[in-house]
């Protein structure tokens, strides 16, 4: 069963069935408040995801995704939530410091 695990929600479990849906819309569903500006098209970088574990689990980089990588916008180790899609397994994310929301409180 895919999984979210977001450690500075104090490690916050999200389990889904959903293979086929973005990280974006499974947080939602789950209601899980994300930043996301855009509202999920994929034209800015609000969305993203620090992955510690589990990129694999994640869909390939889409081509806004790239652009990002290309400009220096979205580090090695981050993905867009609206993005990217979890296929199966787990995937153990962090909020960057930068979009974290304030009425949410991180562990760190």
């Amino acid at each position: 069963m895919p999984k979210i695990v977001i450690k500075n929600l104090g490690d916050k479990v999200i389990n889904t069935n959903a293979t086929d849906k973005s990280v974006l819309s499974i947080l939602q569903e789950n209601y899980q408040d994300w930043m996301h500006a855009c509202g999920g098209k994929g034209r800015c970088t609000s969305c993203r995801m620090i992955v510690k574990e589990g990129m694999s689990n994640l869909s390939e980089l889409n081509i806004h995704e790239q652009r990002y990588r290309e400009k220096n916008a979205l580090q090695e180790d981050e993905r867009l939530t609206c993005q990217s899609v979890l296929q199966d397994g787990e995937i153990i994310i962090e909020v960057p410091a930068p979009t974290k929301l304030p009425h949410l409180t991180y562990s760190y």
